[in-house]
C-alpha cells in the first residue's frame, strides 16, 4: 500500500473538491439561488463528501476510514439525487446536469474501488502513521517550528 502523509494527496479527495467547486458555481445562478433549501442542501452535501474523505483519513485506522468513506459516497448520491431536482425545476440544463452527474458517478465508483482496496489490504490496520506527541507544554520538543 502506498503511504499517503496527508488527505489532501488522495486523488479522491482531489475529486470531490473539484465537485464542491463546480456545485457552489452552479448553484450560484439566480434561480438556483433563490432555492435556499434546495441551494444549501446540494452545497452541504457536497462538502460532506470532501470532509468525510478527510476526517476518516485523519482518524487514522482503516476501519474508520472505510466508514467514513462510506458515509462520504452516502453524501455523493445525495448530490447527485438532488441535481436531478435541480433539473427538473430548471435550475441547471441538461449539459449541466449531465457533466455534474457524471462527475459524481464517477466519484462514486472510485470511493467504491478505495473501499474495496481498503477493505482487502492485509497490511498494518493504521492508514497513517500516529502524529508525534508534543510534550505537555505543548511546544514541539525540537523547538524548530516557528509560530
Amino acid at each position: 500500500m502506498a503511504t499517503t502523509h496527508k488527505f489532501e494527496d488522495l486523488s479522491v479527495w482531489q475529486e470531490a473538491r473539484q465537485l464542491v467547486v463546480a456545485i457552489y458555481a452552479v448553484s450560484k445562478t439566480r434561480a438556483f439561488n433563490q432555492d435556499f433549501g434546495l441551494r444549501d442542501q446540494i452545497r452541504r452535501a457536497a462538502v460532506s463528501t470532501m470532509s468525510n474523505i478527510a476526517e476518516g483519513f485523519e482518524r487514522g485506522t482503516r476501519k474508520e476510514f472505510v466508514q467514513f468513506l462510506n458515509i462520504a459516497k452516502g453524501s455523493n448520491g445525495e448530490v447527485r439525487s438532488q441535481l436531478f431536482v435541480a433539473l427538473d425545476q430548471k435550475y441547471i440544463g441538461e449539459k449541466e446536469f449531465s457533466a455534474l452527474s457524471e462527475a459524481a458517478v464517477l466519484l462514486s465508483r472510485r470511493l467504491s474501488a478505495f473501499i474495496r482496496y481498503l477493505d482487502e489490504f492485509a497490511g498494518n490496520s493504521r492508514v497513517r502513521k500516529p502524529a508525534r506527541r508534543l510534550s505537555g507544554n505543548l511546544q514541539p520538543s525540537t523547538g524548530n517550528l516557528q509560530p
